[in-house]
């Protein structure tokens, strides 16, 4: 392929993407963890200092390398259903 036409073919993958007509739609489900920390609008930071965990730990589980414990899952659905709880202990 010359420079040429690989630069028409990007320049038309361009003008799809600015219209709108994307290729393959990605969807990303999220679990209980990340769930419940964007209900409370907190950084990750933040939501590990609440659950006393590191930062590390809460990237651990919202990618899914790790879950957590017995404890933190229950805390975790208790921020899930009542986020103004968690945001107390910050305070």
């Amino acid at each position: 392929m010359s420079g040429t036409e690989l630069g028409l073919k990007l320049l038309q993958s361009v003008k799809e993407m600015k219209a709108g007509k994307a290729a393959r739609v990605t969807q990303v489900e999220l679990n209980e963890v990340t769930e419940a920390r964007q209900q409370t609008g907190l950084s990750q930071t933040q939501f590990a200092e609440a659950l006393c965990i590191s930062k590390r730990t809460l990237q651990e589980w919202e990618q899914g390398r790790r879950a957590p414990s017995g404890a933190a899952q229950a805390l975790i659905r208790i921020a899930r259903r009542h986020p103004e709880i968690l945001l107390e202990s910050l305070a």
